[in-house]
């Protein structure tokens, strides 16, 4: 009997042990910092071939936890990637399928509202995007909207405040002294998000020539003509040629700002532009200028949300908090830098479906590591949930990531991922598609009545996604393949039914809200 007991105490050690590998004995505390547009080629961990610029803060999340090279987005556009982040679920079980009019419902189950009945204190600070309250926080100071750039209204808790600064600054502050003011005998999660780098791309006015007029390397298909592949990729309306606005070039001076601000503003643009107007670029000249002016912006709002990061990783530091708080650093969709002529996002091509994310939790995520595997924002809320010892509920559609931050990769990891994509025709007349995505292939299916066809992209042989080989018979194997793996998606994702109309879009609507 003797020795049955004490077997049984070493079988119970074994499994405490096996249960608790990750090396959390208490709750960790979880800080997301989630960026608005931020491509993976703008963070130097990521090793662009452009170099574009240094995020070393950013970076510093990676060099203590794990890179993932393939997170990606199940429907890339702003307030969609937001609502799969908190939900665990896809657009179609969400609710929110786009920009134009949705509104996130509430009342239904989220990772923040299930964390918080387990004990733990809550708040969410900076974008919000979703239309509705933030519930399951007990704190929120959120933009309304979109939010913009410099001496933001925001609302804290319900309340209207106006603020003066910069807008990813004020975020940051609000972050840390919520963190400082926070009920210490609890563990806690902070959701911490920035407008940046979104468009208008309207910099810090510290970091106004930050890049001392750099001419920037191009991407090679700056000039895409679209040729070999169909009539959505040709027909729609985000180039830097076609779509770029005056308000996008700096080529008119924004209206809410100070008039202290507002000379600093003109004191770095205004001999730029008079240059400009002079010079009047034509053609593929004045693509080059818009792309030029496009990056110095663009990157310039990552210099100030890299310093953001910075500074909350030195504060959890100095506070004795970094060894047990997971740091999620990610943005809720990738973007294109020039690729294929484009600004924005939207579609299933690699710049735009592929989002940055670095996670670090030094008693789990093995150092400096780098993820190959097919993961996305959707499995977050199961691995926050998972993190806290709280059981996930059956309806999300992730998975924990905890053993890949361990360098431990399951059998059964996934080796495809569904995407689908609704809002149409404003603001960018990008078609609504849907497809699956392998390491290698991506097969889409454009199915509006207007444009009703299948493109097959294989990165291997094409990795700018250049050419569509779904006509070309030596890949009929690999299209019939694909089909049956989509469909094998689309049904165990309960995504077999069609959209409702809705989730389109009113397109009068849209027009009123755009203009």
């Amino acid at each position: 009997m003797r020795a049955i007991f004490q077997f049984a105490l070493v079988c119970i050690s074994v499994l405490g042990f096996c249960h608790f590998s990750h090396g959390a004995n208490k709750q960790p505390n979880i800080v997301v910092i989630f960026s608005d547009d931020h491509a993976y080629q703008a963070i130097s961990a990521y090793g662009d071939s452009r170099k574009l610029l240094q995020t070393p803060n950013i970076d510093r999340i990676g060099s203590k936890g794990v890179r993932f090279d393939r997170c990606l987005v199940t429907n890339s556009i702003c307030g969609p990637s937001r609502a799969t982040l908190l939900t665990g679920k896809y657009s179609h079980l969400n609710g929110f399928y786009n920009n134009s009019n949705s509104k996130f419902d509430g009342s239904q189950q989220t990772f923040p509202k299930l964390l918080q009945k387990a004990g733990y204190q809550t708040a969410i600070i900076g974008k919000w995007h979703l239309i509705s309250e933030p519930t399951g926080f007990d704190h929120w100071h959120i933009l309304p909207g979109q939010g913009i750039y410099y001496n933001p209204p925001m609302i804290r808790n319900g309340e209207k405040v106006q603020h003066q600064g910069y807008t990813t600054d004020l975020i940051s502050e609000f972050s840390i002294d919520w963190l400082k003011n926070r009920d210490k005998s609890k563990p806690f999660l902070l959701m911490s998000q920035h407008k940046a780098p979104h468009r208008e791309w309207a910099p810090a006015l510290r970091h106004l020539g930050h890049d001392n007029d750099r001419i920037y390397p191009e991407p090679s298909n700056l000039f895409d003509d679209y040729s070999n592949r169909g009539l959505a990729t040709r027909d729609q309306d985000m180039t830097i040629e076609k779509t770029f606005t005056k308000l996008d070039a700096k080529l008119v001076t924004p209206t809410n700002m100070t008039t202290e601000q507002l000379q600093k503003w003109n004191a770095y643009y205004q001999p730029r532009n008079e240059k400009y107007f002079k010079e009047d670029p034509k053609g593929k000249d004045l693509v080059r200028w818009r792309y030029n002016r496009y990056m110095h912006d663009y990157l310039g709002t990552i210099k100030a949300v890299d310093e953001s990061v910075g500074k909350m990783l030195d504060f959890l530091d100095k506070e004795g908090l970094a060894e047990n708080t997971i740091v999620v650093y990610a943005a809720d969709q990738g973007f294109f830098l020039g690729e294929h002529g484009w600004f924005d996002k939207r579609w299933i091509l690699e710049e735009s479906l592929r989002t940055p994310m670095l996670i670090s939790w030094p008693k789990v995520s093995k150092s400096s590591s780098v993820n190959k595997n097919l993961t996305g924002l959707i499995d977050l809320a199961q691995t926050f949930l998972e993190a806290a010892g709280i059981d996930a509920p059956k309806d999300m559609q992730g998975r924990s990531l905890l053993p890949l931050l361990n360098g431990k990769v399951p059998d059964d990891w996934r080796k495809s991922f569904y995407y689908h994509y609704y809002e149409y025709p404003v603001p960018h007349r990008v078609r609504p598609h849907y497809g699956v995505i392998t390491d290698r292939f991506k097969l889409v299916h454009f199915y509006r009545p207007d444009v009703d066809y299948w493109e097959l992209y294989d990165r291997e042989k094409d990795p700018n996604e250049m050419k569509s080989f779904y006509a070309d018979p030596s890949y009929a194997d690999v299209v019939k393949e694909l089909k049956v793996e989509l469909a094998r998606l689309r049904s165990d994702l309960k995504d077999n039914v069609g959209a409702p109309k809705e989730a389109y879009g009113n397109s009068e609507n849209q027009k009123k809200k755009k203009q």
